[in-house]
């Protein structure tokens, strides 16, 4: 199964690449559920909130390696000011849409924060799930349609 999961990720790289060139590909990309994008609105999430999520979900390659670049990175990034991000991530924190752990060095100096997105992936799953469940019944109602036996044509004589 391992070989066949390396040629699908083969595939989809070059289909990506297709779309978007093989230097944007080559210098790094994003995964992140459509369903998010999708239901924004429903979710609560602004512009900036989205930019946001967008940006540290660059950085999350692995579950268990939680994103955690510097709030001066993200603000540069998206051309804000730190204390915005600031408010906005805190205000994430507070849809519980996302978890920030502090990481404390020292007394007097701190590392970056790690930012969680299991509150995000909660909220987002019964929007999944309705879309799949959607997504389910029109394929079956067109294995359906592809299946069924087209009636019989019959000469009607005119008069």
């Amino acid at each position: 199964m391992g070989e066949a999961v390396k040629r699908a990720d083969v595939e989809t790289l070059k289909k990506n690449e297709a779309k978007w060139s093989k230097p944007l590909m080559a210098a790094g990309w994003n995964a992140i559920p459509s369903i998010i994008i999708e239901k924004q609105r429903a979710l609560g999430l602004d512009p900036i909130d989205l930019n946001i999520i967008v940006h540290l979900t660059s950085y999350w390659w692995t579950a268990d390696n939680l994103p955690h670049p510097s709030v001066e990175t993200i603000a540069t990034a998206l051309d804000l000011k730190p204390r915005t991000i600031q408010k906005r991530i805190k205000a994430l924190q507070e849809l519980g849409l996302m978890t920030r752990t502090e990481r404390r060095k020292t007394k007097r100096g701190s590392d970056t924060n790690l930012y969680s997105f299991e509150g995000l992936i909660k909220a987002v799953t019964p929007f999944a799930e309705e879309k799949n469940a959607q997504i389910a019944k029109r394929k079956a109602e067109e294995q359906e349609r592809l299946t069924r036996k087209r009636p019989l044509l019959h000469v009607v004589a005119s008069n």
